[in-house]
């Protein structure tokens, strides 16, 4: 067992020593949610190191704010400060908190997001009576592009195949409390053509129920080029995957626990991953080694729901 933890923290301390240049190092970190207050519904931005060190409220402030996507060492999040109760706008800061800028006056829906060029531009689903549209923002928040995917409802989207196409969650209803909503994830053209169903979830498991995910919010990896998403199924959520034409689908990993929302190093050597009980009582932090699959739980019991993470550089 010692053995295994020292490797573990060997192949960390190797990790974080990506170069950014000939004359600087990057280090990693990872950013996750945290509801810190039910009572105020007060969720929170945490960081910490990559062996679970130096946790820190980096947004400390009495509303919702939640991070869904970092790019290098920029840090967005969704929050309601100074607005309506749950009117989401963008904001960025670093991994410290620091520097906090508002990036969009548009209004958010509660959904994913990624970046093409580079970090250059963003794709967001803004908050509209058309549920299956998405944005695609400048840095300065200016909206450059509009997706229209014909579906329903569409959330979470994702920029592959160096942004020309979108993964994204969709739906052929507008709402899950619509019958036939029929949750999988489907794929795109960033031109709205070619819209094209990537899982097909089995039509025997019924465990999903009408609200659990069959598809949840999809993740790629860097060097793999495959798509990663959680689903309930057999029972459990678990990690799945599939390929970018959807000939080949997969389940992930084994882990005994239920896991839902992960990210990818920008390497694609470490998965973090939210792990939690049947019951949904704790949730917790794990970071895989993706080669050899061990798994080490970051985070301890002071929150219950510590959820979402994402890999950012630290510098």
């Amino acid at each position: 067992m010692g053995k295994g933890v020292t490797i573990f923290g060997l192949l960390i301390l190797l990790l974080s020593c990506n170069s950014k240049n000939d004359n600087a190092e990057r280090e990693l970190g990872l950013v996750y949610n945290v509801l810190r207050d039910m009572d105020i519904e007060n969720y929170e931005v945490y960081a910490m190191n990559l062996d679970g060190s130096d946790k820190t409220n980096i947004t400390d402030f009495p509303n919702v704010e939640w991070t869904y996507y970092s790019y290098e060492d920029d840090l967005y999040f969704i929050s309601d400060r100074d607005a309506c109760k749950r009117c989401y706008y963008l904001y960025k800061s670093n991994f410290k908190g620091e520097n906090v800028q508002k990036v969009s006056e548009l209004e958010l829906a509660d959904s994913w997001m990624s970046s093409r060029n580079d970090g250059t531009e963003l794709i967001v689903k803004p908050k509209l009576i058309m549920k299956n549209t998405f944005y695609v923002l400048d840095l300065k928040g200016n909206i450059i592009d509009r997706l229209d995917t014909g579906l329903g409802f569409a959330a979470d989207p994702l920029f592959v195949n160096d942004g020309e196409q979108v993964v994204f969650r969709g739906g052929k209803t507008v709402s899950k409390n619509i019958d036939g909503f029929d949750e999988e994830l489907y794929i795109i053209d960033a031109d709205g053509s070619n819209l094209k169903q990537l899982t097909h979830y089995p039509e025997k498991d019924s465990t999903a129920g009408q609200y659990g995910y069959r598809a949840g919010a999809p993740k790629l990896h860097p060097t793999e080029n495959f798509v990663t998403y959680q689903s309930m199924q057999n029972g459990k959520y678990s990690l799945y995957a599939v390929s970018l034409d959807g000939n080949k689908t997969w389940k992930l990993t084994e882990n005994t626990q239920n896991e839902g929302w992960h990210d990818w190093s920008p390497d694609g050597k470490w998965l973090a991953i939210e792990l939690f009980d049947d019951e949904q009582s704790q949730f917790h932090i794990g970071l895989m080694n993706w080669e050899t699959k061990e798994l080490k739980i970051l985070t301890d019991d002071t929150f219950t729901y510590q959820q979402a993470p994402n890999f950012i550089y630290k510098n």
